[in-house]
Order: C-alpha cells, then sequence, then structure tokens
C-alpha cells in the first residue's frame, strides 16, 4: 500500500472515529446541530477522501450514509433508534472497506459486498423521496400578456427569486420567452410571477418583432441553482438575468460552505462549490472586476471587491458572501497551523527512544567516570549534560504520551451492542478521559478494558426486574475511570450490579478442581480465582461470556504490561475492577539501592521515604514506623545473596495502591535515570523482578517489581495484626 493510501486509512478511521461518537450522542438525546454537522462533515470527509483516491466502493457506500445525515441535518427527517443502528452499521462496513484497502485490494468480496447491499436497503426507508415535479401544469397567457400564477398557493418565502427581462432580440432570434417559463415548471412550480413592463416604449416606437417583457419569478423547486440557469441557456446572452435562492435555502448553502473540504479556494470558487453561485454568474462577475480595474488603471477609483459585485448583481445574498469569506479564513489559519504539524510513524519514535536510552546510559557513565577523576571543572561539565539528557528524555517520552480517551470512547458503542444484546438498560460513564499514557501501553490495554467491560455488563448488572426487586434504579450504570497515581495510571471499571457471590466462586473452583474442598482460603484469594484459566460460573454459554476465555488473559495481558489487576466487590451492590499500570514501558526514574556486590532500582515515583534499620528479631519482619505496622522484606534474603547482613541496614518505605511495604537494602546510591530493558525468557516468571538495566559503570542493575513485594509483605502484615501482645513488645523497643 502506498503512502497516499496509507495516509488516507489513518484519516478516514478518525473520521469514522468521529462519526461514531457524534453517532451515539443524538442516541442519547443530544439535538445539537453542530453535533449533527460534525457527523455529516465526518461522512462527507471520507467520502471526499476516498474520491480522490479512487476507492469507489467506499465513496459510493458512504454517499448513501451521507443523504441520510443531510436529511437528518435539513430537519427533514427525525433521530430514530433504527436509523443510529442503520449509521453504526454503515460505519462499521466502511471500516471493512478500509481493512481491504489496507490489505493491498481495492475492491471488496461478494459477501462484503452483499453486506454493504444489506445496510443500504435498511437506510433506503430514511432517504425519502422528493415532490413530484409539477411537469403536467400549464402556464396560460391571459389577454393582458400576463403569465398566470397557481392561485391556490400564494406563498413565496420558501421559493427562489428569479429576476429575467429579456432582450430585445429574443423574438427575432426565433425564441419564445414563453417557451422558457413552460420548460421551467419541469422543475417544480411558479407560486407568484410578476409581468414587467417598464421596458415599452411608446406605441409610435414600438417593434412588434422586438420583445419589452421582464418577470419577477417566485418559484418553488427542490433543483439547484445551475439547473435552473440552465433553463435558460439559449438565451443566456439575449437576456439578464439573476437568480437567488429561498430563505430557507440561504441556512442550507451556509452549512455547505461551513463543510466544503478544507482546502485553499478562492471566494468565487467557495461559493460555485456550495451552489450558492453559478459558473457563468462567476465569470461574468470576474469580467465586470477586470474592466474596472482597466477603467481604474490610473488610480483615479479603487478596485471593487468580487463580493461587492456579486451582492450587487442579485447574485448572491450578502451573508453568503460573508460566510464565504470566513470560510476562506478559517482554512487559512488551519492550513497555516498545519504547516507546524507532521505526521511520524510509530517505529521512527520508537527508535528515538531507543536511543534517548543509550544516550542516558552513556551520560550516566560519562557523569561516574568525572566523579572519579575528581577534576571539578568535568564534574560540572557532566552535570549540565545530564541535566540536558533528562530534558531531552522528558521530551521524547512525550511524544508518545496519547490521551487514553481515545481509547474510551470506543467504549460508548461497545455498551450499547451490548446493552441490546442483553436487553438491558445500562449507562456508560467516562472520568477522566485527557489523562495521558504511553501509546505503547494505550495500544495494548485496549483487549483487556473490552473484557472488563463487556464481563461488567453481562455478569455484574442485573435485569430490569431484579434492579426495581432490590430497590436499585432500572437503568444499570458502568464507569470507566482513569487517574494518576504514586507514578501509575489507574484504571477502574466500576457496576453497581450485583457483585461477585464468594460462595459461587468457590463452589465452582472446587467444581472445575482448581482448588481442593476444605482449601482454606480468604476472601479476597477466593475474589482472585475468577482469573484462573477456564473459570466461568455462567451455565449457559452465550455470545457474550460462558466459555471460561477472557478474565485469564486479561490478567496475563496486564501482567505482560507490568501492571496488576485488583478486585472488590460488595454484594448486591457491585464491583470495581482497578488496573495499576506504568506510564512508560521505556525509561524512568529510578533510586538505585545495593545489597552485597549486588545493585537494584526502585521506581522513584514509590518511594516514600528511607530510614535507617534498628535492631530487629531475626524472626520478625515487620517494624513500627510511627505507631503503624510497617512489614518489610530483606532482598538479601529473598534473592539468597551471599554474605552476612552489614552492621547498618537501610529500609526504603515503598507505597503502592495504597498499601505500605518496606525493601531492606545495605545501601542508598540516589536517584539514577533508569532505562528498562526487558528480561530475557528464562528469567520472565521470577516474582520480585520487572527488568533490568544498564548503570554507568556498566554492571547490569534489576529493577524491582513493586508490586510483588508489597503483596508479599502484606500478608506478613495480616500476621502481625492478629499478636496485639507482639505489638506492645515491639513499642517497648
Amino acid at each position: 500500500m502506498d503512502e497516499l493510501l496509507s495516509v488516507f486509512c489513518v484519516e478516514a478511521r478518525e473520521q469514522l472515529e468521529a462519526m461514531e461518537a457524534g453517532l451515539m450522542q443524538l442516541e442519547q438525546g443530544d439535538r445539537d446541530p453542530e453535533t449533527i454537522n460534525a457527523v455529516f462533515r465526518a461522512a462527507h470527509t471520507i467520502k471526499g477522501g476516498s474520491g480522490v483516491v479512487e476507492i469507489r466502493s467506499v465513496e459510493t457506500f458512504t454517499h448513501v450514509l451521507e443523504n441520510v445525515l443531510d436529511r437528518l441535518r435539513n430537519g427533514e427527517i427525525e433521530v430514530s433508534g433504527d436509523m443510529i443502528s442503520a449509521l453504526l452499521a454503515g460505519c462499521d462496513h466502511i471500516g471493512a472497506l478500509l481493512t481491504i484497502v489496507q490489505e493491498g485490494g481495492m475492491e471488496p468480496d461478494e459477501e462484503l459486498r452483499q453486506a454493504g447491499d444489506a445496510i443500504s436497503d435498511e437506510l433506503r426507508p430514511f432517504l425519502g423521496g422528493k415532490a413530484p415535479a409539477a411537469a403536467s401544469k400549464e402556464v396560460s397567457a391571459n389577454a393582458d400578456g400576463n403569465v398566470e400564477r397557481d392561485s391556490h398557493d400564494s406563498a413565496t418565502s420558501d421559493c427562489w427569486h428569479i429576476s429575467i427581462r429579456f432582450g430585445e432580440s429574443v423574438l427575432k432570434n426565433g425564441m419564445d420567452p414563453l417557451a422558457f417559463l413552460r420548460y421551467l415548471l419541469n422543475l417544480g412550480e411558479i407560486a407568484h410571477m410578476t409581468t414587467l413592463t417598464d421596458a415599452l416604449p411608446e406605441t409610435d416606437a414600438m417593434d412588434p418583432e422586438c420583445c419589452y417583457m421582464g418577470f419577477e419569478i417566485g418559484f418553488r423547486s427542490h433543483a439547484s441553482k445551475d439547473a435552473i440557469e440552465k433553463v435558460f441557456d439559449f438565451c443566456r446572452d439575449d437576456c439578464d438575468l439573476h437568480i437567488l435562492p429561498p430563505n430557507s435555502k440561504v441556512a442550507d448553502f451556509m452549512h455547505l460552505i461551513e463543510t466544503l473540504p478544507e482546502e485553499s479556494m478562492r471566494l468565487g470558487e467557495i461559493l460555485v462549490k456550495s451552489g450558492a453561485l453559478t459558473q457563468e454568474e462567476l465569470e461574468a462577475s470576474l469580467r465586470q472586476q477586470t474592466d474596472a480595474k482597466k477603467v481604474g488603471a490610473d488610480g483615479t477609483a479603487p478596485t471593487r471587491q468580487l463580493g461587492d459585485i456579486l451582492v450587487q448583481q442579485h447574485n448572491v445574498q450578502p451573508e453568503l458572501v460573508e460566510a464565504a469569506a470566513t470560510k476562506q479564513k478559517v482554512v487559512s489559519e488551519k492550513k497555516a497551523a498545519e504547516a507546524s504539524l507532521i505526521r511520524v510513524h510509530a517505529d521512527k519514535l520508537d527508535q528515538l527512544i531507543d536511543l534517548v536510552g543509550e544516550l542516558v546510559i552513556a551520560g550516566a557513565s560519562a557523569n561516574l567516570l568525572a566523579k572519579k577523576s575528581g577534576e571539578g571543572t568535568l564534574v560540572e561539565a557532566t552535570s549540565v549534560l545530564s541535566r540536558l539528557v533528562e530534558s531531552i528524555r522528558d521530551s521524547a517520552l512525550a511524544l508518545r504520551m496519547v490521551q487514553i480517551g481515545e481509547t474510551f470512547n470506543r467504549f460508548h458503542r461497545v455498551a450499547r451492542d451490548v446493552s441490546k444484546e442483553l436487553g438491558k438498560d445500562i449507562e456508560l460513564v467516562i472520568n477522566g478521559a485527557e489523562t495521558e499514557l504511553d501509546k505503547s501501553v494505550v495500544e495494548k490495554i485496549g483487549d483487556p478494558l473490552m473484557h472488563l467491560v463487556r464481563n461488567a455488563m453481562d455478569h455484574g448488572i442485573e435485569t430490569a426486574a431484579v434492579r426495581a426487586a432490590a430497590g436499585k434504579p432500572v437503568k444499570g450504570r458502568v464507569e470507566l475511570n482513569a487517574f494518576h497515581d504514586s507514578g501509575s495510571i489507574v484504571i477502574e471499571v466500576v457496576d453497581d450490579g450485583g457483585g461477585l457471590n464468594k460462595d459461587r466462586i468457590q463452589a465452582k473452583a472446587i467444581e472445575k478442581g482448581i482448588i481442593q474442598p476444605g482449601e482454606t482460603l480468604t476472601d479476597q484469594e477466593v475474589i482472585n480465582l475468577i482469573f484462573e484459566a477456564g473459570f466461568s460460573t455462567v451455565e449457559k454459554v452465550t455470545n457474550l461470556s460462558g466459555r471460561g476465555v477472557g478474565m485469564d488473559v486479561v490478567r496475563k495481558n496486564i501482567t505482560a504490561l507490568r501492571g496488576s489487576v485488583d478486585v472488590k466487590t460488595v454484594l448486591g451492590e457491585g464491583s470495581r475492577f482497578t488496573i495499576r499500570l506504568p506510564l512508560t514501558l521505556a525509561i524512568i526514574d529510578g533510586f538505585l539501592t545495593g545489597v552485597g556486590k549486588a545493585s537494584y532500582v526502585i521506581p522513584l515515583d514509590m518511594v516514600v521515604e528511607c530510614i535507617e534499620l534498628a535492631n530487629t528479631s531475626a524472626d520478625r519482619d515487620y517494624i513500627n514506623l510511627r505507631g503503624q505496622v510497617l512489614p518489610y522484606v530483606r532482598l538479601r534474603e529473598l534473592f539468597e545473596v551471599p554474605g552476612s547482613n552489614p552492621p547498618r541496614e537501610n529500609v526504603v518505605v515503598v507505597q503502592y495502591a495504597g498499601q505500605k511495604a518496606g525493601i531492606v537494602v545495605d545501601q542508598l546510591l540516589g536517584e539514577f535515570q533508569t532505562v528498562i530493558k526487558p528480561l530475557g525468557t528464562l528469567f520472565r516468571n521470577m516474582r520480585g523482578i520487572g527488568g533490568s538495566t544498564i548503570l554507568g559503570s556498566g554492571e547490569v542493575a534489576l529493577i524491582l517489581d513493586v508490586q510483588a513485594l508489597v503483596s508479599r509483605s502484606a500478608r506478613s502484615e495480616e500476621q502481625a495484626s492478629h499478636g496485639a501482645t507482639g505489638m506492645r513488645r515491639l513499642e517497648a523497643h
């Protein structure tokens, strides 16, 4: 696929997302005209772009959607659930057509073509039909020579205004003015007409072969201005013709001007493309402007603006000229803004991050050598270098940060489709969509979130009858929340459903052989059984659940991102799934520690404080931290580092997900910019280690998995909390 098609597909999918978001807003009751216009503009942009790159399948199908949206925009049809469903299906079909293009094809297969035809059939009732043209009506001349109008309808507020004065030579050239008016009826009906006789000479000077007539016509029609003008093509050079649109059309033309492709165009081109001006009218006005410039070449007369000439000639209304000028200005400003923006392929960003990582390591090495040399000027120079490298690192990482709202917004569609399939009334609420996260993390979190949202709707939210019996609102509620906490991003999926039944989970786990009968588990351990492979409490397999595939995939994918997932539930009130992820997978600020000859890095955002470890009992793994029990883990014991404990040990107090724990180390070596390197397959499942990094000396340091260490320490805290006497003895020390 060439670069032009690639760019088109990327931009078209962005427009599809905008269409879906707008359609979801309309279904939820939003009737803001700007929302409808935004959806129409998105469809119009896709159609226009597909025409440019000659993807006819996308252009033809999108034209059907555009016609429906145009009628909706003009108030000819109302928003309905069936229409929104058909339009959303149309968005899906366009997405499938784009996939074909991205895979190297240009035309859909027969199955996809039939699917498109089926969607077009669903949309056909919303396309309606135009009012039949009044072709059968006849125009007759009375004794005074006036053309009679239809007497039963005199409303002219919604009519085209046609002002025509035939030239004297029309009759001599073999043309009948009344024939043109009769032909005009093929396009609509004449609601009002006045015959102009002001050009009639005195009786003695009148030539029977000359025409002195003119007409002011109120014409009701769905035809375009260009089509109406073509009626008078044969006498265009022998008449003075001006056509003004009806009042209702002015607003339509203004909408068309606003929705024109954002290309650099002159004012006249904008008016012609919107249909408010014909090409002949534009050319005539340009000739008049050119003639005026020649006359005023000596500088005595100012140059007349084209818009002023068009208004004076009664070709367009002043407000349309103003709208075209505004469009011209907006496009010009946007083009200027876009000139400072470029699209960068994700692979190039990844390469940049890798190079910045190597720069960080090289900077740390230079800083270490400078300190060893004892040269003050060299130390100062490397210190400046370190600050610059840190700034470059932050700027490079910022390039990869995107708002998670782009991922969240697609769940509006998921919520709509799932709730309809289940027959439940479910509201999806999104908070914190502006929260930023590394692009690589966002791309990989989509599937786990999809599982959690669908499960919340299927398993969590009860039916309307059950909710009503429990005194709950009939409409269920699912929340997607995102926020930053302690250097991590937290994503929550919350529902107000029935919660998780621990007894049922335990019984199902025994039945599946996941645990043994009589095995004692804490409440949290029972809840965590839902993440075991093959676990499901659903009795009946459906399209949404029951196959035992999903929650184990959620945990596996999140763990692969160095994250964690936690569940809190209250029976009858709902559940809260909390996902914690690192902000970035590439470079972090770390706190370097030492145990024996080995070095370990703790993510700096999780470090609360550092304290000296007082003498403690060898069989106790907790201390008193200002009246609170702080469990800790000794890295020397955990990783079986050889050698005896040093005379002085330190505790790094860390916090994760609201829980505090201590990590006992030998040395505190200070802050360190950490370039995260993945572990080899041999060490991938090692508990307590989340990655590795390279120090300035060239040695490898392990990055601690604080989540795993805190979880391990939490069990010690539970054991410690059982003995109050032990706590009193601890305070006595």
